[in-house]
């Protein structure tokens, strides 16, 4: 995928051809669908709301146990997270804009742990940039792009949602 072919709508109706295929196999009853803060949430509403999935949904706000502090401080925006039940044993489809290193979802798992202990969570990106610091893969993935290391992906939303690459100095 090149950089001009970032089309936000093209790779959301991937996402929902995956999610509605692991669905229709039924191995995963009642999930629980879960936005990271806030292009993650923006896309978690959008699938719950397409999908029909029939349980509440939720958002996690990372913040607290992200692991660059020292690099970007606190984020002026925390928000508290939102879980309407417990995840304790529910099947979590975990949503998030973008994936790169993999440390925001290791944030992630660590705030969904804190509310209990899921029976099984599955990780749905709209974009994968796979540049990797830690061993964590998306299992359903809207579309892949190789980015410079002087670039950054931005989603705007939530309505419209679009895609955007910027160079680090103007994000």
């Amino acid at each position: 995928m090149t950089s001009n072919a970032l089309n936000a709508d093209a790779l959301l109706d991937k996402m929902k051809q995956g999610l509605q295929a692991l669905l229709s196999q039924g191995h995963k009853p009642d999930p629980l669908m879960i936005g990271i803060h806030t292009g993650g949430a923006w896309l978690a509403e959008q699938l719950h709301k397409d999908l029909h999935i029939t349980s509440p949904l939720g958002a996690l706000d990372i913040s607290f146990h992200r692991d660059d502090f020292d690099q970007s401080g606190l984020n002026p925006k925390v928000q508290p997270s939102n879980l309407p039940c417990s995840t304790e044993g529910r099947h979590i489809l975990l949503v998030d804009d973008v994936i790169m290193s993999g440390r925001t979802i290791r944030a992630a798992m660590n705030e969904l742990f804190d509310y209990g202990r899921p029976a099984s969570v599955t990780l749905i990106t709209l974009l994968d940039l796979q540049q990797r610091e830690l061993p964590i893969q998306a299992d359903i993935i809207g579309g892949t792009l190789a980015i410079s290391a002087d670039q950054t992906v931005k989603l705007t939303g939530p309505a419209p949602l679009a895609l955007e690459i910027r160079n680090r100095s103007e994000s």
